[in-house]
């Protein structure tokens, strides 16, 4: 990994212009597919039927009853109990602290997968009835309470996220506006409250991309690594700031990569003329690297070390939200 760490120094510049803080994931507004997308996170997959069969389902599976009103409302009301943290943690982030606090690694799985899975784990057997009461019992046999230690915590701006390429990294294969897939390395604590998991996926944009020519002159590929998912799901702004480029060089010179070395990002081998090629950006899937908050930013984490009586304290609790300890731990540094 440290090589791969060198290699990213020695030939890739990554240049970023992210703006913002918190993001909720922008809902589809079409009917058909904010639809999609709840049946995609819920089964794995878009289900087929008539839209009603399919709402029904999914109200059913959820909360064992079905609601009134319009086709939109009622795909609001899932969408929101699915995604939204605002008087209660959402399915997903109570099922990713779950899966947290069993694995220490959370998954892009479904509900329905990991609802199971987790159930094998803990209680030896799947369980019959709604998702909610599933993840209920799932809650109380993992921390020993229904009610999961969830508080809203301030991210103080350049935080460090350690990061995995998902989607290598190639500029002989890569154009402008591709997406570069990355997931959280470690967990990211501030505090006692977890805010990134191991495993969390996120988005990279290219922005611009250039070929290695003669006369060394290096390829190199620029990445917006702009939206990364915390743990109650709202999407991060992140980039590669001053702070994650020392963070690189550090882990570079300790895997043997001279600092004369790390910062020679320009033309190598002029000496040869056009005989010599410039190195191509190559970085593997599995290639490690450091990444930053943009500025600070609140959201939803879980506290480590409760009391198990302390209620979820809801959206109205965000401004005054106990901000004293900014310290950031990760397990690497």
């Amino acid at each position: 990994m440290r090589q791969k760490i060198c290699a990213l120094m020695l030939t890739l510049v990554l240049a970023l212009t992210s703006f913002g803080t918190a993001l909720a994931a922008e809902p589809p507004n079409a009917v058909q597919s904010k639809l999609a997308l709840i049946e995609q996170d819920t089964y794995g997959q878009e289900q087929t039927g008539a839209l009603i069969d399919r709402i029904n389902r999914l109200e059913r599976d959820y909360d064992g009853k079905h609601r009134s009103g319009s086709l939109m409302a009622r795909i609001d009301a899932i969408y929101d109990e699915v995604y939204t943290n605002s008087t209660a943690p959402s399915v997903l982030m109570n099922l990713n602290a779950i899966e947290w606090n069993i694995n220490h690694e959370t998954s892009l799985r479904s509900v329905q997968e990991r609802v199971s899975e987790m159930e094998m784990a803990l209680l030896g057997k799947t369980s019959e009835g709604t998702f909610k009461k599933r993840i209920s019992a799932l809650s109380t046999a993992s921390f020993g309470t229904k009610d999961i230690p969830v508080t809203p915590v301030s991210v103080p701006a350049n935080t460090l996220v350690k990061v995995t390429l998902v989607t290598p990294v190639n500029a002989k294969n890569l154009k402008v506006g591709d997406t570069i897939e990355y997931q959280v390395a470690d967990d990211v604590f501030v505090g006692d409250v977890l805010v990134f998991t191991k495993g969390s996926r996120g988005e990279g944009t290219v922005t611009k991309v250039k070929q290695a020519k003669n006369f060394g002159r290096n390829a190199a590929v620029d990445v917006d690594f702009k939206n990364t998912k915390a743990l109650d799901g709202t999407y991060v702004t992140t980039f590669i700031g001053e702070e994650a480029k020392k963070e690189m060089q550090h882990l570079a010179m300790a895997a043997g990569a001279s600092l004369a070395g790390i910062a020679v990002l320009g033309p190598l081998g002029v000496v040869a003329g056009a005989f010599v090629h410039g190195k191509n950006v190559d970085l593997p899937a599995g290639t490690e690297l450091y990444i930053q908050t943009q500025s600070e930013t609140t959201v939803y984490g879980v506290q480590t070390t409760y009391d198990s009586a302390a209620p979820f304290q809801s959206a109205a609790a965000r401004n005054t939200a106990n901000d004293s300890d900014n310290s950031v731990y990760d397990d690497e540094v």
